[in-house]
């Protein structure tokens, strides 16, 4: 469905943005930054809620690391990382509470298909933030 492909598109350019972000910030701290090969994402999923579950699983994960980085910058007393990554920390809050928030209309839709394209429609409408 052509809204939910759109928020999926918005969000892969969002992580785009961030990922420049951490990029950046290495970069002008005089760092290295090593790129390795990622793992693919899982594919096939039966329904959209259970691709939607896996969106807010993937967010919490993502949320632990940046927590673990904040923690690694305080314990080197790097507070200039410390603060940088204080956006990433309120980042995910909005992150995790917009997959959860999917997670949940697509629960109350259940297979309702007339619920479901309007929840399409919503996704649809989704802008790209600035980053």
């Amino acid at each position: 469905m052509k809204g939910f492909a759109h928020w999926m598109r918005v969000q892969a350019g969002e992580e785009q943005g961030h990922a420049m972000r951490l990029f950046d910030h290495l970069f002008e701290r005089g760092g290295r930054v090593k790129l390795q090969q990622i793992q693919a994402p899982p594919s096939g999923w039966k329904s959209y809620l259970e691709i939607f579950q896996e969106v807010y699983k993937h967010e919490q994960v993502v949320t632990a690391s940046i927590n673990k980085l904040v923690e690694l910058a305080r314990s080197q007393k790097d507070n200039a990382t410390d603060v940088f990554l204080q956006w990433f920390v309120k980042e995910q809050v909005e992150e995790e509470a917009s997959a959860n928030e999917i997670v949940e209309k697509l629960k109350m839709a259940g297979g309702d298909s007339s619920a479901l394209l309007v929840l399409d429609s919503e996704l649809g409408k989704r802008v790209t933030a600035k980053t």
